[in-house]
């Protein structure tokens, strides 16, 4: 299960409708899933029961009902606090991506890429809010404290409408493979941004002419060190110590950014449309920290202060968005058709508070690097462990963890070049399930007469998911074509 979550347990409290009284389980199967959700009418009221429960309307006693179990009651009260929520939910959004914001906006022209950088910004935020609140009401239901992202789709499809339930174990899979494509796939532009800063760096400076795979090479050897801590609690002096890294490295990268008057004239307000699919697949990827939202959230002792005005989620995400538009505006202004797949590669070579912003920057990702790889593989431990001595667990994570980071390594050294790697990533996982899977999961549990006022919330899932899509199949597309016909630099 993704976080430090509890073991679930199937909820007892209901029987199915072809079933009769006390059976639970579906017939000859063996994963004793429940085939039909719990009961949303009111409950029976003993005869001898005499109090003024008897006199309860079904409204009050539903009230009553979901109000014995409240998850938020049965979570770890030594979990973390909101202030380390905070620090995980930026760490997880100020990474990579919003050092390719100029080059998002270079795709997308001054004008257009602001506005979209806003409304992608709230659309992301939206997702978030609507797939941990689901999250929340689906604990409720099924009388577990938490549940991760998967856990939460196959809830809620357990839980929904009859047509759907048997693709529950479905939901549950396709989400887990996802989040293990989505961060694995991060964790290979990060090292692909790590090497590059230091092969900049180390190259100019010491007038060596080394491939950017030699520095991919070595960058692995921190990463399989940080990549074996296992618990989320752990890393957040890491998140800590790699947001004062990244404000250091703002505050220099600003400073290059208005060191010379910004030419406005020769910048595109509107960018040619050929090129708009890879600004919305960078702003995806730069924004979206889908799979460890619920990790977070569920790591919370007081969950309660996550959502909510101003609340955890909203706190991070207005103060990404608005990092990212400034970055990416004035990021473009400054360094034009001549911007990379991170603004720090564009600062000068050899000046020494260049050197330092990118080296920082560098060593802020790699303390990032733990939180990233921790997704994933809390995901494919869980669907593992069982075949493994329990007394071998601890090697047996070891030599799992060594292994995908070589792996990873290798993949980065295959394809070293930033820019278009970041658009690919960014379209086809961060948009499916950074978009698509909230929205879609939301609808599931709303169906049928939960959608609002003429269903406005079935419509508005709708244009979400048919906005992820349209996003995946031209970002990908556009980012596999540079692939193969890379530009040359300027």
């Amino acid at each position: 299960m993704i976080g430090t979550l509890w073991p679930m347990t199937d909820n007892k409290a209901y029987t199915p409708d072809t079933e009769p009284a006390g059976s639970n389980e579906v017939p000859g199967s063996s994963s004793h899933l429940p085939i039909a959700p719990p009961a949303y009418t009111a409950a029976v009221v003993p005869l001898n029961d005499f109090n003024s429960k008897a006199n309860l309307t079904e409204k009050d006693q539903l009230s009553l009902e979901e109000a014995a179990y409240s998850p938020f009651d049965n979570r770890d009260p030594n979990g973390a606090s909101a202030g380390g929520a905070l620090a995980h939910l930026l760490k997880s959004s100020l990474g990579t991506g919003i050092l390719a914001m100029p080059m998002a906006f270079h795709n997308a022209g001054l004008v257009f890429g602001a506005v979209m950088t806003l409304i992608v910004g709230f659309l992301c935020t939206h997702c978030v809010h609507i797939l941990v609140k689901t999250s929340h009401n689906i604990c409720r239901d099924a009388k577990v404290p938490a549940l991760g992202f998967a856990e939460t789709a196959e809830k809620v499809f357990e839980y929904g409408p009859k047509a759907i339930r048997p693709y529950s174990n479905f939901a549950k899979q396709f989400v887990d493979i996802g989040l293990m494509a989505t961060y694995y796939a991060a964790a290979c532009v990060y090292m692909v941004f790590i090497a590059t800063s230091f092969h900049d760096v180390i190259n100019y400076d010491l007038g060596l002419k080394w491939d950017v795979r030699i520095y991919i090479a070595m960058t692995v050897i921190p990463c399989l060190l940080i990549g074996q801590i296992r618990n989320l609690k752990w890393l957040v002096p890491f998140s800590l110590m790699a947001n004062v890294f990244i404000v250091v490295t703002f505050a220099i990268t600003l400073y290059y950014m208005f060191d010379e008057t910004l030419d406005y004239s020769d910048k595109p307000l509107l960018a040619p449309a050929a090129h708009i699919p890879l600004f919305f697949a960078t702003v995806i990827f730069a924004m979206e920290g889908i799979g460890v939202v619920m990790p977070v959230e569920n790591s919370m002792k007081k969950p309660q202060q996550f959502l909510g005005c101003p609340g955890v989620l909203n706190t991070a995400m207005i103060t990404v968005v608005l990092l990212y538009t400034v970055i990416g505006f004035f990021g473009y202004v400054r360094f034009g058709d001549k911007v990379r797949g991170s603004i720090t590669l564009n600062l000068p070579d050899g000046a020494w508070p260049a050197d330092t912003a990118k080296l920082l920057m560098a060593v802020a990702i790699l303390f990032t690097y733990g939180l990233q790889f921790y997704v994933p593989n809390e995901v494919l431990w869980r669907k593992i462990q069982h075949k493994f001595n329990p007394e071998r667990h601890n090697i047996v994570q070891i030599l799992l963890r060594t292994g995908i980071i070589l792996v990873s390594g290798g993949i980065a050294a295959g394809i070293p070049n930033l820019e278009p790697f970041i658009s690919l990533v960014g379209a086809v996982f961060f948009s499916l399930l950074g978009i698509f899977v909230p929205s879609f999961v939301e609808t599931v549990y709303l169906w049928p007469d939960r959608l609002g006022c003429c269903k406005w919330k079935l419509i508005k899932n709708i244009l979400l998911g048919v906005f992820s899509l349209l996003a995946l199949v031209a970002g990908a597309a556009a980012s596999i074509d540079e692939m193969i016909n890379p530009k040359e630099e300027n």
